[in-house]
């Protein structure tokens, strides 16, 4: 697929790498990671216009530090390092890199060279904020570059050599705690570069449709729909490709939330005229999880119940030859990780596991995309905001959000709880400002008071977080008069419920989801 101009990120192992490829495409110019271990000649192919090394954990010096090939130094683009990729530089071409006797990590006064384009454009290119996290440091600049900018603690901070189109910070532009990040990295692209920006939404979908058109030419594909944004934007790009020769298999396993069934199909079908086959399995998958409580052994069966629904389902729709996914980016980028893919924390992220006896290519028409660009797609497609900005639902759906033991009487407490949740997030013009938040069903009951008597009832939890990308998440500052009134309603309106509490926990250490 082409995008216009390309830039390649080396990643060395920053837990940043990704906002990298995501601020140069908000820039408009195409970026795709690789692992610093990636094929020279692989990547010479793609013909990249610009290079970016990543920063990482490691130290230059290290003896098992991460491979690299200095060939890609002789590629002729422009280069910019970043932390850690600022010292590979100096450490390859000739320069020095020490461990620093004062590590930074945090906000940093930057004092810019005036001179260098990087700063072009910013107010107060003397004397801004940035974002360090480092513990070496160079020490002695290679021959044919300058001091292009520095700290209170840092004498070389930033270095370019103009003539070879290499430049280095040793703080992080990606991130928003540096000041001017964005035009840093913008400056580099247009005023070091020359780049053009190419890469939009717009480009994106009429490439995709072209590209899926010519791929899958009269063949079948099968897709299973979720209702979530990733598959949503999956089957319709597919949908515009090749028509009524998408089959869209939606599975309610009875762990959905409440009439997301019919809002989400009956949408799609109506006014996308989407191929859609629901297959109602909640008494198959309710009846199998009967008495189950622990939480891995749940999402077991809930993956092996949907496999076995949608193989059959799929072999019974004849000449089907290619099985879509709605795979992002960021899967693809772990998955080639040069540390190996990184650890699974939990089992549900991906539908994934689709048996090979299938014998299906795969269509994976969102394989370049980030999540924030996904929505953008789903504007390009017309989808409604409704549907674009759905929070995200886990793949075992309700059942990980009922705390132990799964039956009909606690899914629907929990659905409606749940709604109320939704709505006043919704009403309060909370919704969008939250990654996520949803309720909790927990296992246990309390006494309360309602009336002139006793209660002892079930608890809900309430987990609203801000996120950018799941990765890492803090508890939501969610007013509490919203709060009070999620609260008032729940106990209200929910039969069987008489306390309400609210989990203030951040990702890391603890994770989004209960279990």
């Amino acid at each position: 697929m082409q995008h216009g101009d390309i830039v390649v990120i080396l990643d060395f192992g920053s837990q940043v790498t990704q906002l990298i490829a995501r601020r140069i495409r908000e820039a408009g110019v195409y970026s795709e990671i690789h692992p610093c271990n990636a094929d020279f000649e692989a990547v010479k192919a793609l013909r990249p216009k610009a290079l970016v090394l990543s920063g990482g954990p490691s130290s230059v010096m290290d003896q098992d530090a991460p491979p690299f090939d200095p060939r890609f130094l002789t590629l002729g683009v422009p280069i910019l390092g970043i932390c850690y990729g600022m010292q590979l530089l100096a450490h390859h071409l000739g320069g020095s890199v020490v461990s620093s006797t004062d590590r930074e990590y945090g906000r940093a006064e930057f004092h810019g060279e005036p001179s260098c384009p990087l700063f072009e454009g910013i107010k107060d290119k003397e004397r801004f904020t940035v974002w360090m996290s480092h513990g070496d440091k160079v020490q002695a600049l290679p021959e044919g570059f300058s001091v292009m900018g520095s700290t209170p603690s840092v004498e070389f901070a930033a270095m370019g050599n103009p003539s070879a189109g290499i430049y280095a910070l040793q703080f992080h532009p990606e991130v928003a705690h540096t000041e001017n990040g964005a035009l840093i990295i913008s400056n580099f692209l247009f005023k070091v570069a020359g780049l053009k920006p190419g890469w939009s939404m717009s480009s994106f979908v009429d490439s995709t449709v072209n590209d899926l058109r010519e791929k899958i030419g009269g063949d079948k594909v099968v897709l299973g729909l979720s209702g979530g944004i990733d598959s949503t934007v999956a089957a319709v790009l597919l949908n515009r490709a090749i028509g009524k020769q998408l089959y869209c298999i939606f599975v309610d396993n009875g762990l959905l939330r409440l009439n997301e069934r019919e809002e989400v199909i009956g949408y799609l079908e109506e006014h996308f005229d989407l191929n859609v086959k629901c297959v109602d399995a909640a008494d198959l998958f309710l009846n199998r999880l009967a008495g189950v409580t622990e939480p891995e052994q749940k999402r077991k069966i809930i993956g092996h119940t949907f496999i076995e629904i949608f193989d059959k389902e799929a072999k019974a729709i004849h000449g089907v030859k290619y099985l879509g996914q709605g795979t992002l980016y960021p899967d693809v980028i772990e998955s080639v990780s040069f540390r190996g893919p990184s650890a699974i924390i939990k089992s549900h992220h991906n539908v994934g596991g689709l048996p090979e006896k299938m014998n299906l290519s795969l269509v994976e028409p969102l394989r370049e995309l980030f999540k924030d660009e996904v929505r953008k797609a789903a504007y390009e497609l017309g989808l409604p905001e409704a549907l674009i900005w759905r929070h995200p639902f886990p793949g075992p759906g309700l059942a990980i959000r009922v705390i132990g033991e799964i039956t009909r009487e606690r899914l629907d407490i929990l659905r409606q709880a749940d709604k109320i949740v939704q709505n006043e997030l919704i009403a309060s013009d909370w919704y969008r400002k939250v990654w996520q938040g949803f309720a909790v069903l927990l296992p246990l009951k309390t006494v309360g008071v309602m009336g002139d008597g006793r209660t002892y009832e079930h608890v809900i939890a309430l987990r609203i977080v801000d996120s950018l990308d799941a990765m890492t998440a803090d508890w939501s500052r969610v007013p509490t008069e919203i709060l009070a009134r999620m609260s008032n309603r729940i106990i209200n309106e929910v039969k069987g419920v008489n306390r309400v509490v609210l989990d203030i926990s951040s990702k890391p250490p603890s994770t989004i989801e209960w279990e």
